[in-house]
């Protein structure tokens, strides 16, 4: 009996995950389809791109949410420290990159499941395991955004920083070990569904988001440019 109460728990995370909120909430606002936006992700950072700030926000807290919901939803009807706890967020993440909802065929007929790059529901699981997750690790992850520039960079972080905090926390007996391996498998699923943005980074071409630091030296720099190019 208990090893199908799991198995629920996980599939409901993997569907709770799968809810595409960065494209729900950018076609209500602007008609527009998420997934023909600069990147084609899900996210809170092309929901930003294709909607503004507001849109790209709220995206990033429902997808913490809804992953954070998948993981409560399994400590509600499995034992404690369950590793159906963590499967259940590892769920959350793999349904938010690969939605059912959002099955589709590409170009090629090739069938495939489009969805977001799983830095937000990363921390939504860690939260469901851990509450105070959320302000260590969200801080970290905007101060690099907004500094660095680069959302892939961000993501990664957050990632590193869940494996951090609870590996510290494992160490001093404040919860299970099992909760540091959901850190370790949520990095490898970001640094998988970020391997194109990896191959950029080290070419040097990587996005640079408007507002953050990099972006505005970036700007001030092409700005300068041209100015200098103008008085020739």
């Amino acid at each position: 009996m208990q090893i199908a109460l799991d198995i629920v728990a996980v599939l409901v995370g993997y569907l709770l995950g799968s809810i595409p909120v960065g494209l729900i909430l950018v076609k209500l606002k602007t008609g527009k389809d998420l997934r023909e936006v600069e990147s084609g992700r899900t996210g809170g950072t092309n929901a930003f791109r294709a909607a503004g700030f507001g849109i790209g926000f709220a995206t990033a807290i429902l997808d913490i949410v809804k992953a954070a919901v998948a993981v409560w939803v399994a400590r509600s009807i499995t034992p404690d420290a369950s590793l159906a706890h963590v499967l259940a967020g590892l769920a959350a993440i793999l349904g938010h990159n690969y939605s059912i909802f959002l099955a589709e065929r590409d170009a090629n007929g090739r069938f495939r499941l489009r969805g977001g790059a799983g830095a937000m529901p990363a921390l939504g699981g860690a939260v469901g395991l851990w509450s105070w997750t959320f302000p260590i690790v969200f801080v970290i992850g905007a101060f690099v955004l907004f500094t660095l520039g680069m959302a892939s960079v961000a993501t990664l972080t957050v990632g590193l920083g869940i494996i951090m905090v609870f590996a510290v926390r494992a160490s001093m007996g404040l919860m299970p070990w099992t909760n540091v391996l959901y850190g370790l498998i949520a990095e490898i699923l970001l640094i998988w569904a970020l391997r194109p943005n990896i191959q950029k980074i080290f070419a040097g071409n990587e996005r640079v988001i408007s507002i953050s630091l990099a972006g505005w030296l970036r700007a001030r720099k092409e700005k300068a440019a041209g100015a200098s190019q103008d008085s020739k």
